[in-house]
């Protein structure tokens, strides 16, 4: 089996008893793959054409808690149903599991069977739709990092996650030698993979002890969605098969660099480039450069889509390729905006504020939103930085996921392309993260004052 499946192919494979169970599954609201597992014979039999799930998976946060203050569900509208309806089109083997394929879901209201407006999936093609009516595509390709631990799942969570040991002595940023070593988890990622239909390109070591990048060709940015999500979750099923332990936290020790997922972007027109301008000192056509002014120009009110928990912001510091500056730059991985492929077709910009922890369909979503405000409004773009953008004060970054939220709470821009429910949603989301922080005391705290406050 490779490839992605037409529901002809797996017809033919339950029958031939290749098959026996098929992964239906949403995403939630965290970026993670939520479902059930049904008997292949009972899926192709009817179940295809829709299962049910409770409302609350899209009004949860990282424990399956059921904060309250959400106005789509509640304990006391009873948390009733929701409609997955399997889209046919994301039809995969994923090779690692025996007999196994899955299909990702729209979610849908159980009366009106419209899409439910701040489920993930749907938020991004209601901006590509946008884009459509422009007359573009988006072309977008994501690169996701992770830690790779020695030991387990389990065997982490029992000690507490404490003592925590990477499977890596030293910095492995492009080491053959030490990526040699990890192989055994690495290679059957790569291929299986591309043996699920995601077009892989390669892996490499990361610049720390322990960490991992994963890239995957460019792509329209449903199918760029789509593939992260799947890649992010087979990273933690395959790992977890070899007996190990993987991060996508973006920064799981102060002393460690963080985890990062750079989001790369471009528009397309009839099949060409509509980015690249041959006469222009650097390639950029007006397009990118008014898509580009949008980017920056929003960019503290969609921070919370690329930086959604507490821990996302401890990321942003200077000298750690982490970008701390909501500026652009040619080619310079200092700035939160790198310009690609400077003079050809493939020019692009890279968004390298998003951490390892965003979830893609929510990141691109409010990108291509500030797009095509820039697009829209016109907006001139300013001249890049040069030199070590860390160096200056203006134009940072939000500093904390309070700072982000309100950001996000009073975006006139993404209330106008989103929606007010939506952004009210997720605004909630991050108050439910903070008030959740809020309640914890932390071993800093314990340590810091036990017997000295």
């Amino acid at each position: 089996m490779t490839g992605v499946l037409s529901f002809d192919d797996l017809k033919a494979q339950v029958a031939a008893g290749e098959v026996d169970t098929v992964l239906v599954c949403l995403v939630d609201m965290q970026g993670r793959l939520m479902g059930k597992r049904f008997h292949a014979g009972h899926f192709v039999a009817g179940a295809w054409e829709e299962t049910h799930c409770c409302n609350y998976l899209l009004a949860t946060d990282l424990e399956m808690a059921t904060p309250d203050g959400f106005a789509s569900t509640s304990w006391e509208s009873g948390y009733g149903d929701y409609v997955m309806k399997p889209d046919l089109a994301t039809l995969r083997p994923l090779p690692w599991l025996e007999g196994t394929v899955m299909v990702l879901c729209d979610v849908l209201d159980h009366h009106s069977h419209e899409e439910i407006p701040h489920s993930p999936r749907a938020i991004l093609k209601k901006q590509i739709r946008r884009l459509d009516a422009l007359g573009f595509d988006a072309m977008t390709a994501t690169e996701l990092e992770f830690f790779l631990f020695e030991k387990s799942f389990d065997e982490i969570r029992k000690s507490d996650f404490r003592d925590l040991q990477p499977i890596s002595g030293y910095n492995e940023d492009y080491h053959i030698l030490q990526t040699t070593k990890e192989e055994h988890v690495m290679r059957p990622l790569r291929n299986h993979l591309w043996n699920a239909g995601i077009p892989v390109e390669c892996t490499k070591g990361e610049a720390e002890t322990g960490q991992e990048e994963l890239n995957i060709k460019y792509g329209r940015a449903q199918d760029t969605a789509d593939f992260h999500t799947i890649a992010k979750h087979a990273t933690k099923e395959i790992a977890w098969q070899q007996g190990h332990a993987v991060t996508f936290l973006p920064k799981w020790r102060h002393d460690k660099v963080g985890s990062s997922s750079h989001v790369h972007q471009s528009l397309w027109k009839d099949g060409k480039p509509a980015f690249y301008d041959a006469q222009d000192a650097l390639g950029m056509s007006d397009l990118m450069k008014n898509y580009m002014a949008g980017l920056l120009k929003y960019a503290p009110d969609y921070t919370y889509f690329m930086a959604p928990y507490i821990n996302s912001y401890k990321r942003f510091m200077k000298g750690t390729f982490a970008p701390t500056r909501i500026i652009w730059s040619v080619d310079n991985r200092t700035a939160g905006y790198r310009l690609c492929g400077v003079g050809s077709k493939s020019i692009r910009v890279e968004c390298r504020i998003p951490g390892s922890d965003m979830n893609p369909y929510l990141a691109m979503a409010a990108m291509l939103a500030a797009g095509i405000a820039g697009i829209e409004e016109g907006l001139q773009l300013q001249a890049p930085a040069t030199g070590d953008v860390y160096q200056g004060d203006s134009g940072m970054i939000p500093e904390t996921l309070r700072d982000a939220r309100l950001s996000l709470k009073d975006s006139a821009m993404l209330r106008a392309a989103m929606g007010d429910d939506v952004v009210d949603h997720y605004t909630r989301a991050a108050e439910v993260e903070i008030e959740d922080f809020d309640r914890v005391v932390t071993d800093y705290e314990i340590a810091r004052g036990f017997e000295r406050v």
